[in-house]
């Protein structure tokens, strides 16, 4: 018989507010997972030991794993910032989305999601996405009525947009990773690096492997003369600064110190 790999866990009331709490929020950065843990324990039990986020979460999935729930951590693409998210590994992303948007909508973000996919930039333009109005499934849409919907798909955290363009949010990655492999599988890019789903990035000129932005400034971080990993030729794009815990430290600090200057 074979042993599961994950030990069955108990939930007590800390881990309960928690879970309900990051129902509630469905995105957190990991700073803000930690400050929602402490709470948690301040609220429901003041004298424990506040357990390592790592373990806090891994406890907690053991008990989500027998429902498909699990609290995924990933990276935002733009800054590789690390994030959580609850994701629900029953339904296909699109399914869940069903609950909240019409047919016609679901059809406007399966359709803002393949110009994406297909984009070398990982973007796609609102003028691109709202040409295809005409083509939805369902109900008819005018283009105003697309521009709210895009901006609900904003605000539930499935997309991101920057200067009038779109992208996917790191909740809908987390989300609807297999879901795209399996269904754009002449069309996703992968990362040459961690080899997860690529939707921004740089890639190489001469041998086209991709890259995350997170990745390719860990990978170059120490290289005055950034050279490609597969084909060794001259990487020519400028190397990203990315999400740095030290640095985010510093400036907390110092920060801090300058208010207490002021204050003085």
């Amino acid at each position: 018989m074979q042993c599961t790999t994950r030990k069955m866990g108990v939930m007590t009331d800390v881990h309960r507010r928690f879970l309900q709490l990051l129902l509630t929020h469905g995105v957190l950065e990991e700073q803000e997972m930690k400050r929602l843990q402490t709470h948690c324990y301040k609220v429901h039990d003041r004298n424990a030991p506040v357990e390592k986020l790592e373990d806090f979460i891994n406890h907690i999935n053991s008990v989500l794993e027998s429902l498909y729930i699990e609290i995924k951590r990933g990276v935002t693409e733009d800054d590789g910032r690390p994030v959580y998210a609850l994701v629900n590994l029953a339904t296909t992303p699109v399914s869940k989305m069903a609950s909240d948007f019409a047919e016609n909508e679901l059809d406007l973000f399966r359709k803002a999601l393949e110009l994406i996919i297909d984009s070398e930039s990982g973007f796609a333009s609102s003028t691109n996405i709202l040409n295809l109005v005409d083509q939805l499934q369902g109900k008819k849409m005018k283009k105003k009525d697309a521009e709210q919907v895009l901006q609900k798909f904003v605000q539930n955290k499935w997309l991101s947009e920057k200067e009038g363009e779109f992208t996917l949010h790191v909740r809908a990655i987390l989300e609807m990773e297999q879901y795209i492999r399996e269904t754009y599988p002449d069309s996703v890019k992968m990362c040459n690096i961690c080899h997860g789903l690529l939707i921004q990035g740089q890639s190489c000129e001469t041998c086209g492997i991709r890259m995350h932005l997170y990745c390719v400034a860990k990978y170059f971080q120490s290289s005055s003369e950034p050279h490609c990993p597969h084909c060794n030729d001259y990487w020519p794009h400028e190397i990203p600064e990315v999400f740095s815990p030290e640095k985010e430290r510093e400036a907390g600090v110092s920060k801090a110190n300058r208010k207490s200057l002021r204050s003085r």
